[in-house]
């Protein structure tokens, strides 16, 4: 049976502005949020998981994992957050998290001395993921009211995409990550988030399970704008594929400029960004953003007076992929790419192969 489960959080009002990595004020009442996603690459802790294929991250496994280890990696994800609110001025409104096995390391996670003063809650559901990794919502509850949360699991139908090469046990066996969608208000304007892992491309496998997962979350958000008019939609989250992929451009209808945009779309602020040379990840041997942030149209171009997405990076850029060098190789074959916890097999006690994303909404 799934669980669901939630943990705390508090409110804050974005402050600076002008350069690039900080926040454009630009705002009548100074109400300014960061909403952003992080892949925490295999935040593991150092026990079996019934029924999951986790032992590689055990004392014993082909990592090593000891409880040192994953003190270390807690530590670092919870830095790289602090340095996120140093860098803006404020904790993340609404941080989706990746990659990660359970409640526990959720738990220690938001714990930690460097974010503890953040007071994050948490939305998190256990998925039916082989290796166990979920993702999770954390979120301030001064700024974010909760109302109700949602883990959309991974079918074959109803669909556009042709399934035919797919015998019944081949579905039946196929088990990944859920989507998660979490609703609440934000200064009383109706707020739905969704979190995706979708299939990897481990093996060139996913070419059409990406989009399919993509077709899930695009078809819950339909339905909560028609149930909802005027909601307000963020979908967010490591997609194994680029913003220009047809997973992202076709089955989520991801536009790479506000102007134009119908209620039928979403704004993706990656799709600029990858085209200018930016990258949250490198895959290889190539410059990849996996980790897009994007909303639909109620957000992108929002009446006045209520929240719009905003331009936070040279004043041009929408998105934000956010890199600091201690959180990158600074020498060797990997330099200038993220620093990992493990290379070639070793721990070297780095951060994640993702950099984070978010957003700034504000009115």
């Amino acid at each position: 049976m799934r669980k669901i489960f939630f943990s705390l959080s508090i409110i804050l009002i974005l402050c600076s502005c002008g350069s690039q990595g900080q926040l454009s004020q630009g705002t009548k009442n100074g109400k300014a949020y960061v909403i952003g996603f992080y892949n925490l690459e295999n935040l593991f802790d150092t026990y079996h998981d019934e029924g999951k294929n986790d032992y590689e991250y055990l004392p014993d496994g082909g990592n090593n994992w000891t409880e040192a280890k994953y003190a270390k990696k807690l530590q670092n994800m919870a830095r790289v957050i602090a340095e996120m609110k140093n860098d803006n001025g404020a904790w993340h409104a609404v941080l989706g998290v990746s990659e990660v096995e359970n409640r526990h390391v959720l738990e220690d996670l938001v714990s930690e001395p460097a974010i503890a003063d953040a007071n994050y809650q948490i939305v998190h559901y256990d998925s039916p993921d082989r290796r166990g990794v979920d993702c999770a919502l954390f979120y301030r509850p001064e700024i974010f009211k909760f109302i109700t949360s949602e883990a959309i699991p991974f079918t074959f139908e109803p669909s556009s995409i042709d399934w035919s090469q797919w015998t019944d046990e081949e579905k039946d066996n196929f088990k990944t990550r859920d989507v998660l969608m979490v609703r609440g208000t934000i200064d009383g304007e109706m707020f739905a988030f969704f979190v995706c892992h979708l299939p990897s491309r481990l093996g060139g496998k996913g070419a059409d399970l990406r989009p399919r997962g993509a077709e899930i979350a695009y078809r819950r958000a339909m339905e909560l704008q028609k149930e909802f008019p005027g909601i307000k939609i963020v979908v967010m989250g490591d997609m194994n594929d680029n913003p220009q992929d047809v997973s992202m451009t076709e089955y989520l209808r991801g536009k790479e400029f506000r102007e134009g945009l119908t209620d039928e779309d979403f704004f993706d602020p990656f799709l600029s960004m990858i085209k200018a040379g930016y990258a949250s990840l490198y895959y290889q041997g190539g410059n990849n953003i996996f980790d897009i942030v994007m909303c639909n149209n109620a957000l992108a171009n929002a009446a006045p007076g209520s929240f719009q997405i905003q331009p936070i990076v040279k004043n041009k850029f929408y998105g934000r992929i956010f890199s600091k060098p201690f959180m990158t190789n600074q020498s060797g074959q990997y330099k200038g790419t993220p620093l990992r916890t493990f290379s070639g097999g070793s721990f070297v006690g780095g951060f994640s192969d993702h950099y984070p994303t978010y957003i700034v909404i504000a009115k």
